[in-house]
């Protein structure tokens, strides 16, 4: 299984990301066909007394790369991707990779 992970940075306004997110992006981004799970949270630091360094986790998941390359190039794809940067003011990092269940 492959997982496609999107890093958002501590955006400069919270409340402004979660209100866009949830009721703008997320209807763009459930267009989109041919993901296996899509996984969302909020980032929590290891140590409790340090800030996480990212303010959302996202994964979307298919089972290979070229799958997941595929969701994003369609339409629907390219439109969730063109949104991103109207509410990701704190940055975004997008990390591929190839999972492999050990339990």
């Amino acid at each position: 299984m492959y997982r496609l992970s999107i890093l958002y940075g501590h955006p400069q306004d919270p409340t402004a990301f979660d209100e866009y997110y949830w009721n703008t992006h997320i209807p763009i981004a459930r267009e989109m066909t041919g993901l296996k799970k899509w996984t969302i949270g909020h980032g929590e630091s290891a140590d409790p007394s340090l800030p996480s360094p990212y303010y959302l986790v996202v994964g979307l998941y298919a089972d290979s790369r070229a799958e997941l390359e595929a969701v994003l190039a369609s339409p629907q794809g390219q439109a969730a991707v063109a949104d991103v940067p109207n509410f990701a003011t704190g940055g975004v990092t997008f990390v591929y990779s190839h999972e492999r269940d050990l339990l």
